[in-house]
């Protein structure tokens, strides 16, 4: 069976809420499998556009008190937010084997320093008494436990040489491991990337190949149909694991323009498409990089104009499915944007809409991309 690029494009609008808003930001990361998470403002950038009432506070709410999304890394070592029930899944399909690799990435590192696996775990353990007591930033605990602020340096040398701590390599690690996690915001306003470390609650155990299978189960709910490449990509995995994820969950092949691409069972029926619709998605936003080929929805003649050099998609605006522009904030809060392709009346109308209502929940809060794009900084200045 063939799926066109007008019923992929279909299903964008349809599956991640796009044309058809949500009620909460539980149901927009769950439409997604995971919000970025990377940068803080893109979370509440990306549920403000799918939500029927968008404004930081419900994302605030299930972040920092109801605790039903997560922050935490996963895929490809991304940071991402994800609702409460997959986090066991991504932290054993994907965290764990990460966890791995940084370990001994860390050891090799600081080994020099006299930091063997016994010390580091003595740290660890360290860490884990403090926040035992309550939560704490990252300076917070660098002044309770001064090993934490231990430096070294890395690719001594080298133009990307750096001065890095024992602190900002551990952390996160422990986080990998599933013994801390980000919970609350420390200060500032919703943009602020400062956030406390607590102690991980207990979760559900996964075999690895059972949550990688779950996951794959998600991805192909919410962005299918996609090829093995754009699977191996988004998580991050070997090409073996994805197989053995698509085997597992009974995934059907169907024909695409790239080539052979898969959806779940009974998932092979066109859906219909929703009257037009237009989106502001800000930088790193799900859905732009929710594949690693882009050409049926991003015109490849526009992608230096929207993607930094390392693969990170800039703010983009959307119509009926594609990618038709970019847009930016300028120092005084305005919202501009600019179109890369004529799409007519009817979609400037509507652009111009959305442009206007993610201006009014903003309300003055100023968001600059953490990784700026070519066509951002130009609208921006």
């Amino acid at each position: 069976m063939r799926i066109s690029q007008e019923q992929r494009r279909a299903r964008i609008g349809v599956r991640h809420r796009l044309a058809g808003k949500a009620a909460t930001p539980e149901e927009v990361a769950a439409s997604v499998v995971a919000l970025h998470g990377t940068d803080p403002a893109t979370v509440f950038l990306s549920a403000g556009a799918r939500l029927t009432a968008p404004g930081p506070e419900p994302v605030e709410r299930a972040l920092y008190a109801d605790h039903t999304l997560v922050r935490m890394h996963g895929m490809r070592r991304t940071v991402f937010v994800v609702p409460a029930a997959l986090a066991p899944v991504v932290h054993h399909s994907t965290a764990l084997a990460i966890a791995r690799r940084e370990r001994a990435s860390v050891l090799k590192a600081f080994g020099a320093g006299g930091w063997d696996e016994a010390r580091l775990k003595d740290l660890e353990a360290s860490v884990l008494r403090l926040l035992a007591s309550g939560d704490a930033t990252t300076v917070e605990l660098g002044r309770l436990e001064p090993r934490l602020r231990e430096q070294v340096t890395l690719a001594v040398g080298k133009p990307y040489e750096g001065v890095v701590s024992i602190g900002s390599r551990l952390l996160p690690l422990m986080a990998l491991d599933g013994l801390l996690v980000r919970r609350g915001r420390a200060g500032g306003t919703w943009v602020s990337g400062t956030h406390y470390w607590s102690l991980a609650p207990e979760q559900a155990e996964w075999a690895a190949h059972e949550a990688q299978a779950e996951l794959v189960s998600r991805w192909l709910a919410a962005f299918g149909p996609g090829t093995e490449s754009d699977l191996k990509w988004w998580t991050g995995w070997t090409l073996k694991d994805v197989r053995r994820a698509l085997s597992a969950v009974g995934a059907v092949a169907v024909e695409l323009d790239e080539g052979t691409g898969y959806v779940l069972p009974g998932d092979t029926e066109e859906v219909a498409p929703s009257a037009p619709w237009a989106s502001l998605l800000p930088a790193l936003d799900p859905t732009p990089m929710g594949w690693q080929a882009r050409d049926w929805y991003l015109p490849p003649e526009h992608r230096a104009e929207l993607f930094d050099r390392n693969g990170n998609v800039g703010p983009t605006v959307w119509w009926d499915g594609r990618v038709v522009g970019g847009w930016a904030q300028r120092p005084d809060g305005e919202i501009v944007w600019r179109l890369l392709a004529d799409v007519g009346a009817d979609a400037v109308a509507a652009i111009e809409a959305e442009a206007a209502g993610l201006a009014a929940w903003l309300g003055g809060i100023r968001v600059t991309p953490r990784f700026r794009t070519p066509l951002e900084r130009t609208l921006a200045s």
